[in-house]
């Protein structure tokens, strides 16, 4: 196995802290109102940062007169851009490291970044047709990238995470665009936490690439052969007969955890988070009601009108209650499935993996319990939505380390042809000799039994012959 350089583990860890601070500061920009605060993309007020000089805050105000400059709010959503940028060039470096010894790959990956690099000012110049067929080539040749190779699994999805990233931009720009339209906000959450993921994968395969480096040079007994302990070693206290289907469950745990994520995003995007009230009216009940008026059908229309302000929400009082009993609903059945599947891991073996599924599950559920009886204070909306990042991330990290174990108990499983292969390795003079010779370097004849009180020169070797009395 090839080993993976301390770089480049150390990048892919610092990569994904670093996404989780851009998920945190985004869910800070969008929960105080400042996603608009900068009217055009990527520059704010036409500036490289943001209006401040008395002079700057006229022309800007002039250019734009729906949105006035506020310098309390434009540093956020100018702030959390450069953020994402700077977290694009960490991928990027990712990226390119996985790519760069196979130069056919590696100039894809750099055609697809120029050809996205100048949709930019192309959509600056409000040429909006050239700059997105040129972004959706660039996308498109990353994917394929992706797709079609079969090298190393990390490989793949660092170009992934590039071509999510650069798709994130994309996204960006049309929250500002189209007016914070709910679909391309929720989106864009789920894209940022779909950043989050890959580069959480990425770091637990390069440092589980490293482990399993470790191991093999420490837990192989004589010729090379695996010891008696290596199937432990991986792991001392996972069971493997009770793990075995424990990455199915670990999988449809991230799907319903992708679910009530895009949930909790629609209920943020549509402005429903207080649908039911504040108080003691609003939780356990909505509205003092079990079952309040609600209406479903226009409360989940994913596609609405462009060029609509979207700010502060268009939907009635029983569309955002709707929407808000079943973001209820989805956590209950999530909380009780992970639940569930934190019992399992701890059977399994993993207890301290699960212990920090419940205890991040049980702050979870306590957050959004506060966000609705305390009026949705900003801290506490925030640290929901790091609290979901965070849940992500500990399943992924679950999924790894089931992957890692099972990858180990192959690796360590002696078998035949394995044992066979290592024993001729050990041999050069016998990998020297042809097919043929090969064979006959152990001749089989059948041993004579000795008989009792003949000298042991009389047992028959292979060119002598029996005596005859």
């Amino acid at each position: 196995m090839q080993s993976i350089p301390l770089p480049l583990r150390t990048l892919a860890w610092v990569a994904c802290v670093f996404a989780f601070c851009v998920i945190v500061f985004g869910a800070f920009v969008r929960l105080s109102n400042a996603g608009l605060s900068c009217p055009d993309w990527p520059t704010c007020y036409g500036h490289i940062t943001w209006p401040v000089k008395p002079a700057a805050v006229t022309r800007a105000n002039d250019a734009f007169p729906n949105r006035p400059v506020e310098s309390s709010r434009d540093w956020r959503e100018q702030s959390h851009r450069f953020l994402a940028g700077t977290l694009g060039v960490l991928v990027l470096a990712e990226a390119l490291a996985a790519v760069f010894a196979t130069r056919r790959r590696l100039g894809l990956v750099i055609a697809a970044v120029i050809l996205i690099g100048i949709g930019i000012p192309l959509y600056m110049a409000k040429d909006y047709v050239s700059s997105s067929v040129v972004a959706a080539i660039g996308e498109a040749l990353l994917l394929g990238v992706t797709i079609f190779w079969r090298g190393e699994g990390w490989r793949r999805i660092a170009v992934l995470a590039l071509a999510v990233v650069c798709f994130q931009a994309l996204l960006g720009m049309w929250t500002v665009t189209w007016l914070l339209l709910p679909a391309v906000v929720t989106a864009h959450l789920l894209g940022g936490l779909l950043t989050f993921a890959l580069l959480a994968w990425l770091a637990w395969r390069l440092q589980q690439n490293r482990q399993n480096r470790g191991q093999s040079r420490v837990s192989t007994g004589s010729f090379g052969l695996p010891s008696h302990d290596a199937k432990h070693d991986s792991d001392p206290g996972f069971d493997p007969g009770f793990g075995r289907g424990l990455r199915a469950v670990i999988i449809i745990g991230l799907v319903l955890l992708s679910c009530q994520i895009f949930l909790g995003g629609w209920t943020s995007t549509n402005y429903a988070a207080l649908a039911c009230g504040i108080g003691k009216s609003a939780f356990p009940t909505c509205l003092g009601q079990w079952w309040p008026t609600m209406d479903f059908q226009h409360g989940f229309i994913l596609l609405r009108h462009i060029g609509v302000d979207y700010q502060g929400g268009i939907l009635d009082a029983a569309a955002r209650t709707a929407i808000q009993m079943v973001h209820r609903m989805g956590a209950v059945v999530v909380f009780v499935y992970l639940l569930w599947l934190a019992h399992k891991v701890g059977r399994a073996g993993m207890r301290w993996h699960a212990l920090a599924l419940v205890l991040l599950l049980c702050a979870q559920v306590a957050l959004g319990i506060g966000n609705v009886t305390l009026g949705l204070p900003l801290w506490i909306a925030v640290a929901h939505t790091g609290g979901a990042a965070l849940l992500l991330f500990a399943l992924v990290a679950l999924l790894a380390r089931t992957e890692f174990v099972r990858s180990s108990l192959i690796a360590a499983s002696p078998e035949v042809p394995a044992c066979a292969d290592v024993l001729e390795s050990r041999t050069p003079e016998r990998a020297l000799q042809p097919p043929s010779m090969a064979k006959r370097s152990v001749p089989d004849f059948p041993q004579q039994p000795l008989r009792s009180g003949s000298p042991s020169s009389s047992v028959p070797g292979p060119r002598s012959r029996v005596p005859v009395k």
